[in-house]
Formats: C-alpha cells, sequence, structure tokens
C-alpha cells in the first residue's frame, strides 16, 4: 500500500514533466517555422506541424532509448530543407533536448562525445545552403544549429558527473557508517571478552582457595581446632578479597552517572609474593626462581604476566593434585619467559577429604577456559604461550611476553632462589 501511494505522485510528476517539455519543444518548432527561407516571416505552414508532431513524439522515450530518439529527431532536422523550411535552432530543439538526454545516460564520455558531435556535424551539413551566396547571417545561423547540441551534450556531461559525485559522496558516508558501527560493535565485543577474562581469573582463583581452604577446614574440624580456626580465618579473608576485586571489575560495568567506584591499581609481578602466599595457605608448595636482569614492565603486560601465574598456580591446585610447583621468571634484553611447573606427584600437603561409602563424589567438571585466557592474554600483548605435559610428570606453562627498550633496574646477571 505504501508503494502504491508514493509512486502515484512520482508517477504524476513524471508524466506533467514529460509533457511540459515535449509542449515546449512542440511550440518551438512551430516558431521556428515562422521564419522562411527569404527571411521573411508568416504563419507556420504544414510541414512545420509535421516537423513539430514528428520530431516532438520520440521525446518521452528519450531516457529509455536515447540513441535512438537522438537519431530520430537529427534526420527530422536532416529533412527541414527538403520540406522548404529555414532549419535554424528553435526547428532543432528535440534534437538539442535528445542531445542532452543522450550525454546524461550514455555509457561512456567518448561514445557520448563522438554521437553528439556526429549529430551537430549533420545539422551543419544540412544547414549549408545548396545556391547562392552564403551571408553572414547564414553563417551564424549554421553556427548555431551546429553549437546548440553540443552545448547541450556538454551540459548533460557535467549534470552526469555532478550526479556521480553526489552519489559517490553518499555511498561514502553510508560505508564511513557501517564502518563506524562495524568498529563500535569490535570494540564492544573485544571489552566484553577482556572483562569476561579478568572475572574468569580473580573468580577462579579465589574460589579455588576458598575451597582448598574450606577442605582443610572440614577435615580438621575434630582432629586439630587451632588448625581449623586458622583455615577459616584463611578462608574470611580470601572471600573478603574475591569480594573487593569482584565488585572492582564488575564496577566497570556501571552506568555513566552512578557513584563512582574508588580506583585500585591492576595488580602486577610487584603483587607475586602476596599470590604466593595465598597458595601456601591453601597448601601448595610454590618456590620462585628468576634469571636475569628485571626491569619494570608495561602496565598490560605487568597485569598479563601476573594473571598468567595466578591462572597457572589455579589449575595446579584445582586439577593437578600437586605438592608444589615452581615458577621461573626468565629476563632477557627483548622479551621476558615466565614458566610453571608443577611436580605432578598427586601428593597434595592439603589433607584429602576422607573417602569412604558416605562420602560424597565430586563430579566431573566440564573444562574451563583458563588456557584459552591465558593464550589470549599473552596474544592480545604481542607474546605466545604454550602449555603442555612435561616428559618426566606433570604440567608446564610457558609464556614469553615482550619487553620495551629501555634499563635495567637491577644488577646484570643477578639470579637467585626468591623466598
Amino acid at each position: 500500500m505504501t508503494n502504491t501511494t508514493d509512486a502515484g505522485p512520482r508517477s504524476r510528476g513524471t508524466w506533467w514533466r514529460e509533457g511540459a517539455v515535449t509542449a515546449t519543444a512542440f511550440v518551438l518548432c512551430l516558431l521556428g517555422g515562422v521564419v522562411q527561407v527569404d527571411n521573411t516571416l508568416s504563419p507556420p505552414p504544414v510541414a512545420a506541424y509535421v516537423m513539430a508532431v514528428v520530431s516532438c513524439a520520440v521525446l518521452p522515450v528519450r531516457h529509455r532509448a536515447p540513441l535512438a530518439a537522438l537519431a530520430a529527431t537529427t534526420v527530422s532536422g536532416l529533412l527541414v530543407p527538403a520540406l522548404g523550411l529555414l532549419l535554424s535552432p528553435l526547428i532543432v530543439a528535440p534534437a538539442v533536448i535528445t542531445a542532452y538526454a543522450y550525454a546524461l545516460t550514455a555509457r561512456t564520455e567518448r561514445r557520448a562525445a563522438g554521437v553528439v558531435a556526429l549529430a551537430a556535424a549533420a545539422l551543419l551539413v544540412a544547414s549549408v545552403p545548396l545556391s547562392g551566396g552564403l551571408s553572414w547571417q547564414d553563417a551564424s545561423r549554421m553556427g548555431s544549429v551546429a553549437a546548440f547540441p553540443l552545448v547541450a551534450g556538454v551540459l548533460g556531461h557535467s549534470v552526469r558527473n555532478r550526479r556521480a559525485y553526489l552519489a559517490a559522496v553518499e555511498e561514502r558516508a553510508q560505508r564511513a557508517e557501517l564502518s563506524r558501527d562495524s568498529e563500535a560493535r569490535r570494540r564492544v565485543s573485544e571489552e566484553r571478552v577482556r572483562i569476561a577474562r579478568e572475572l574468569h581469573d580473580l573468580v577462579a582463583h579465589q574460589i579455588t582457595l576458598a575451597n582448598a581452604q574450606a577442605t582443610v577446614a572440614a577435615h580438621l574440624f575434630d582432629i586439630r581446632p587451632e588448625q581449623t580456626r586458622k583455615s577459616l580465618k584463611e578462608l574470611v579473608e580470601t572471600t573478603g578479597h574475591a569480594l573487593d576485586e569482584l565488585r572492582a571489575t564488575v564496577g566497570l560495568l556501571r552506568q555513566t552517572g552512578d557513584p563512582a567506584a574508588p580506583a585500585e591499581p591492576a595488580p602486577g609481578l610487584s603483587r607475586l609474593p602476596a599470590l604466593l602466599d595465598s597458595f601456601r595457605s591453601a597448601g601448595l608448595e610454590v618456590s620462585v626462581h628468576q634469571e636475569g636482569t628485571a626491569r619494570p614492565l608495561p602496565p598490560g603486560v605487568d597485569l598479563t604476566a601476573y594473571r598468567i601465574v595466578q591462572e597457572a598456580l589455579t589449575n595446579v591446585t584445582k586439577h593437578a593434585g600437586a605438592g608444589s610447583a615452581r615458577v621461573s621468571l626468565g629476563w632477557n634484553r627483548d622479551r621476558v619467559t615466565i614458566t610453571v611447573a608443577d611436580d605432578g606427584g598427586g601428593a597434595r600437603t592439603t589433607p584429602a577429604a576422607p573417602a569412604g561409602p558416605g562420602a560424597t563424589k565430586v563430579p566431573d567438571r566440564p573444562p574451563g577456559y583458563g588456557l584459552i585466557g591465558m593464550r589470549e592474554r599473552a596474544t592480545a600483548v604481542g607474546g605466545h604461550l604454550s602449555a603442555d605435559r612435561r616428559p618426566e610428570g606433570g604440567f608446564l606453562v610457558s609464556a614469553r611476553l615482550p619487553l620495551p627498550p629501555g634499563e635495567a633496574t637491577t644488577p646484570d646477571g643477578e639470579a637467585g632462589e626468591a623466598p
């Protein structure tokens, strides 16, 4: 219904415009027939009406078949002298109109120029007097007859170029708008992945520690009450830290205008001792070895290094059943290498839950996103991460992260065991 309503006024407007153009050309043809060959004025003869009707009849189809319309009006102009009429710019008005239409719709500029020039030359030849001398009036009339189609062709070509330019500008604007929308969606997707990665790392780490501490407390509840109290105290601290980190991360999703949460610097390798203490309190023996010259890291690389160590040790605590793990930091000129390896012995220092007929069996967990998240983090800062089983047993996570050029902060070659 909408298309029919819209097409009605457009169709009526087109018919009115075509009718006006055709009527104007018909009147101009009749005015051209008023001027006789002997330069006298008299009412247009019947031949002028015939010429006007024939040449104007093809004007309505000039947009659908511009070349045929131009050929028909040009041939009509060539027949003007044979009908005893004076060939003038007025009587060839239909040829001028079709020349404009053809230049406006021609496929190539060269073809349009050639066809319009050929039509103008044909009209010029037809306007040459076959007898008598050539006066200056005849010369000016011949020039006008040939020039009008050429001017119309140039005008049509200019209008065509302007329309093409406006269409190109509109297309570029639409393409730029689509590109902006696509870029905005890409950035939103990247931010969602980043926030999801942060949530996964901190929640998996803290919940794993809380689970290990709760297991210790449950196992030692009747045997060693003092140790149980200590484990419960550590459990409270762990869950408190988890809530603080979760609040800080989820605060990024607050709407504009909400009260701003206190900003806290992102964790880095400077907080590595506290991270390792949290795993030690859960029963995992962790040692640290450092080689090379330590250097300050960019914030993104520093956070990535911290999260990789955190997630790797979390996986050891959750899945490996190992009693000890080793964290190594290797500092080179252009990169830092981080490795986390567990012994794979399955002898956890954390007491295992009692097994028996009444024990609750822990269901198998579906695979998580720990390794995927670590690889994504390493790739995001231009690094590389690999993870695989060790031939001697256990699991090894190794990450190489790029370092910016700069001066070292510790003496070169320093290496040793961190406490």
